[in-house]
């Protein structure tokens, strides 16, 4: 199978079959053929708007994250890159496992609900979460799992209960990103996989991690 941009090489690491028909979430603009790299970088010392971006490989901006000055830290808007949100990630309140929403745009109406997300248990050493769907309101099986290490950015994305890899992220060290205070990390879309979902699981991930560490 050819790869038409030479900078998005086949990963080698999964012999699972890939999605023949896309998996959207957010939008099929948000679908490649291909395996999909993008660099997150986070302004660690920041807490005004924007404190997320992410690029593609030759550094162009794809996504912004901006959060709410009134409430900085239970609302998040993912932004394309220019400016227009795309969806709101809101914590939902007063739930015994860590449960965050997504909704289309800037609302937070329950008809714009994309998918929500949950922690799978109370008490854990490594990240474990399950994401569910608009249209999964019995919850039973989760549509995709989120398993790994947060602190040491190697969380990786699953297909519903399967062993079926989505998406994974790998961490990014360099001199520049440590002396000026930004974490940076790479994530890893595979074909078919609507990368601005993976993002938006990424940003609520963060928000959770950052939470635990205060606990």
């Amino acid at each position: 199978m050819a790869y038409p941009n030479p900078h998005y090489p086949p990963q080698p690491t999964t012999s699972v079959p890939m999605p023949a028909v896309p998996t959207t979430v957010i939008g099929p603009q948000f679908c490649a053929p291909y395996p999909v790299d993008l660099a997150v970088v986070k302004k660690v010392m920041s807490i005004a708007d924007g404190n997320f971006v992410v690029t593609d490989v030759n550094g162009n901006v794809v996504f912004k994250v901006k959060g709410s000055l009134m409430t900085l830290r239970d609302r998040r808007v993912l932004l394309d890159a220019a400016g227009h949100p795309l969806v709101t990630l809101r914590r939902k309140m007063m739930t015994a496992h860590d449960r965050w929403q997504a909704f289309r745009g800037e609302s937070t109406d329950d008809k714009d609900l994309i998918f929500s997300l949950k922690r799978s248990s109370l008490i854990q050493f490594k990240t474990k979460l399950d994401v569910f769907l608009a249209n999964n309101t019995r919850e039973d099986i989760c549509d995709f799992k989120v398993k790994g290490s947060w602190f040491e950015r190697s969380c990786v994305v699953y297909a519903g209960e399967s062993n079926n890899i989505v998406a994974q992220m790998h961490k990014k060290h360099t001199v520049q990103s440590i002396l000026i205070g930004k974490d940076h990390f790479m994530v890893t879309i595979y074909p078919n996989i609507d990368y601005a979902f993976i993002v938006a699981l990424i940003v609520i991930l963060d928000e959770i991690n950052d939470d635990a560490r205060e606990e």
